[in-house]
C-alpha cells in the first residue's frame, strides 16, 4: 500500500510500478480519494531469480482538506488500507523536504502499522543531483530512503527490488498471478450520472465500504476496480465518475474522470447502467446508452432507488417509460434494486453472468445459414433495377460481442432498415436475446471494408 501526504506523487508511483495509467495524476491536491488498486508483476531480483505478483494500492493524501468535506472518509479509507496491507510504501517529496504533515504520517504509521514492514520512498529524485536532499527523510525514523522519480523512472528497478526482497524475507510469495482471461473475472462497469448511487452499489456488491459514498456530486473521480466473489464466481466492479453534460466539464480532473468512465465501458464485459428512479431520465443517460451501443457491450439497465419511485409507478409503467427514453436498448434486461438497502444484488449479478455467457456463445455456420434462410424467406432487401440481392453464406466471426458476417453480392442493397430487421430476427432465433449483435455485411470474395450495424 502507498501512503503519504498530498502531492508527493503516490499516484504517479503506482502508475510507474504498474507500467500503465491506473490513477489520475494532477497537481490539484485531493484528486485520489478512494483506494485505487492494481495487480502488478514485479521483476525478478538477482537474489530471488523469480518475479512476484502483488496488489498495489494507492490511497488519498493524508491530511488533505477536501473541498467537499470528505476528509474523514478519505482518512478512514487510508486506515482500512493500512490494516489490510502486508507492506507499506511511505512516500515523501525529496525536493520539498520533510514537512509537519510528513511527520504526522510517520506518527500515524508508528501507531497503526504494527509489525507491517515500511519502505521509505523519497520521490522526485530526478537524478543524482537531488539525492543529498533526500537524506533529510532519515529524520522520520524509517531508515534510509529508496530514491526514485516516478516522473522519469529514475531508480525504478531499485524500488522494485527493495519491495521483492523485503516480501521474500518475510516468506511472502505474493498473490496468484492471473492469466490473461482470468484477472478480475467478469468485469462490470457501473456507469450513470452523478449521485445515482454507483459507489453505494459497488459497496453493496463487495459487502464492505470499499469506496467513499457521499451525497455530494463528484465524490468519485477515478475509476476504481473492486474485486468480489458471488456464487463461486469472480467479478470486478468498476466504479466510475458520475457522467455529466460535456459542456459542463470545466476542470482537468473532471475531463480525465469523464474519459476514464468511457474507457471503463470499453474494457468492461458487462455494463451496469444505473438509472436514478427518483428523478427523470436525462440527456446524460441517453448519451451513456449510445456509448454502450457504440461498443456493443452487454448492458443491464439498473433502476436504483426503486423504493422511492414505486409509489408513483408500477414496474410495467416504468418499463414503458424507459423504452421511450433510452433508444436502442429494448433488448437489454432491466433490474429494479435498492443499493442502499442491498436489495436485488444476487439477481443483478446472476443476470450479468448470464449476459456474459450469451455474449461468449458461438453458433455453427450450418445453424446460422439455416436461420438466415428462414429470415430471408420472410423478407428480402428491396431490389433495384438490374440488381437482385443474394446472400452467399453467413458465419459467426467472433464472440464478445457476437459478430455475424454475411457475404452478399451487393452490400448497398442491405440498408440500415433491413439490417435492424435481420438482427432482431437473429436475436429471436439464436441465444443472443439480451446482448448486442454486430452484423458485418461483406461483398463476396472482396476485401472491401465492412459496414457494421448494432441494434
Amino acid at each position: 500500500m502507498i501512503v503519504g501526504r498530498p502531492n508527493v506523487g503516490k499516484s504517479s508511483l503506482l502508475n510507474l510500478l504498474a507500467r500503465r495509467r491506473i490513477s489520475i495524476v494532477d497537481e490539484m491536491p485531493g484528486v485520489t480519494r478512494d483506494r485505487i488498486s492494481a495487480v502488478v508483476e514485479l521483476p525478478a531480483t538477482l537474489e530471488t531469480g523469480e518475479p512476484i505478483t502483488v496488489e498495489m494500492i494507492d490511497t488519498g493524501g493524508h491530511g488533505i482538506i477536501d473541498v467537499q468535506d470528505l476528509t474523514a472518509e478519505i482518512e478512514r479509507q487510508i486506515a482500512v488500507g493500512i490494516a489490510e496491507s502486508d507492506l507499506i510504501l511511505f512516500v515523501v517529496d525529496a525536493q520539498s523536504g520533510v514537512t509537519p504533515l510528513d511527520q504526522q504520517v510517520a506518527q500515524l504509521l508508528r501507531i497503526t502499522a504494527g509489525d507491517t514492514p515500511i519502505i521509505l520512498v523519497a520521490n522526485k529524485v530526478d537524478g543524482q543531483v537531488h539525492e543529498p536532499a533526500a537524506y533529510e527523510a532519515l529524520r522520520l525514523g524509517f531508515g534510509e530512503p529508496v530514491m526514485v522519480s516516478a516522473a522519469n523512472s529514475y531508480n525504478k528497478v531499485a524500488l522494485a527490488d527493495a519491495i521483492v526482497e523485503l516480501l521474500r524475507s518475510r516468506d511472502h510469495q505474493g498473490i496468484h498471478a492471473p492469466s490473461d482471461g482470468e484477472e478480475g473475472g467478469v468485469k462490470l462497469a457501473i456507469v450513470g450520472k452523478r449521485n445515482a448511487g454507483k459507489s453505494t452499489l459497488v459497496n453493496a456488491l463487495a459487502g464492505s465500504e470499499r469506496v467513499i459514498v457521499s451525497e455530494k456530486e463528484g465524490t468519485t473521480r477515478d475509476s476504481v476496480d473492486v474485486r468480489f466473489e458471488m456464487d463461486d464466481q469472480v467479478f470486478t466492479a468498476i466504479d466510475t465518475a458520475g457522467a455529466r453534460k460535456r459542456k459542463s466539464i470545466k476542470q482537468n480532473v473532471e475531463y480525465y474522470s469523464y474519459h476514464r468512465a468511457l474507457r471503463s465501458i470499453r474494457r468492461a464485459d458487462v455494463v451496469l447502467m444505473l438509472i436514478d428512479a427518483a428523478i427523470p431520465v436525462s440527456q446524460v443517460d441517453s448519451q451513456l446508452s449510445q456509448e454502450v451501443l457504440c461498443h456493443y457491450k452487454p448492458c443491464i439497465i439498473v433502476v436504483n432507488k426503486w423504493d422511492l419511485a414505486e409509489q408513483d409507478y408500477t414496474q410495467e409503467q416504468y418499463l414503458e417509460y424507459l423504452d421511450k427514453s433510452l433508444k436502442g436498448l429494448a433488448f437489454a434486461p432491466i433490474a429494479f434494486i435498492s443499493a442502499d438497502r442491498g436489495e436485488g444484488m444476487s439477481e443483478l449479478v446472476a443476470t450479468a453472468s448470464n449476459l456474459y455467457t450469451q455474449a461468449g456463445h458461438r453458433v455453427t455456420t450450418g445453424e446460422l445459414n439455416r436461420v438466415a434462410e428462414r429470415v430471408l424467406a420472410q423478407r428480402t432487401p428491396v431490389s433495384k433495377v438490374g440488381k437482385q440481392p443474394k446472400v452467399y453464406y453467413v458465419t459467426q466471426s467472433q464472440t464478445h460481442p457476437p459478430t455475424i458476417a454475411m457475404f452478399v453480392n451487393h452490400p448497398e442493397l442491405f440498408d440500415a432498415g433491413y439490417e435492424r430487421f435481420f438482427i432482431n430476427r437473429l436475436r429471436d432465433e439464436l441465444p443472443f436475446s439480451e446482448v448486442p449483435i454486430r452484423l458485418v455485411i461483406r461483398p463476396h470474395h472482396s476485401t472491401v471494408s465492412p459496414r457494421a450495424q448494432s441494434s
